[in-house]
């Protein structure tokens, strides 16, 4: 009997030793060495590729929906419109509109993209602003983008003029600008 006990306890630390993280960071190793970021105005959303900062609160995708609309509403205005697309080939997408373009994408209550586009026809003025880091916005023209460090054309997408900048944002141009930027999970039907 002890002969058991004893290996059970083994089996059972082995086990515990086994469910290590696998090095996953916490969002303060994730922001170690990166520097201290720059404040962003109360009214102001500053994007990212892996996730978001609202006024004084900064958001990496997986967080909680309540608090990121809660955020971005205190920045942008209450949301236009949220809805969902259960047929998403990501799973069921939930989203939320802000004016200035901003959709924010939730799955399970977490916060896993967004995208920027071009305000909707009869969407308010924004009552903030939407920026991405650095030097390509919405509007940016075509040869800017191109210039971009990271810019890689995607080849044979079925949506437009597709690109990447690095490994974690993409866009779209159409005509000679800009037309949406994105992060994260995204619903496109390709």
């Amino acid at each position: 009997m002890k002969k058991e006990l004893a290996l059970l306890a083994l089996a059972g630390a082995l086990a515990l030793a086994g469910c290590d993280s696998g090095g996953v960071p916490s969002p303060a190793e994730k922001l170690e060495g990166k520097g201290q970021e720059a404040p962003v105005a109360a009214n102001a959303v500053a994007l990212r590729g892996d996730g978001l900062t609202a006024g004084a609160e900064s958001f990496f995708f997986a967080a909680g929906k309540a608090e990121v609309e809660a955020a971005l509403a205190s920045a942008l205005g209450t949301a236009l419109r949220s809805g969902e697309n259960p047929e998403c080939g990501a799973g069921p997408i939930t989203f939320t509109d802000y004016a200035g373009g901003l959709t924010a994408h939730f799955q399970e209550g977490r916060l896993v993209g967004w995208n920027w586009h071009l305000p909707q026809d009869g969407d308010r003025a924004p009552s903030g602003t939407v920026a991405l880091a650095g030097k390509v916005q919405l509007g940016t023209p075509r040869a800017e983008v191109e210039a971009a460090p990271g810019f890689a054309k995607v080849e044979g997408s079925t949506l437009g003029e597709e690109f990447a900048l690095g490994d974690r944002l993409g866009g779209f141009i159409n005509g000679d600008k800009v037309e949406m930027l994105y992060a994260g999970t995204q619903c496109f039907f390709r």
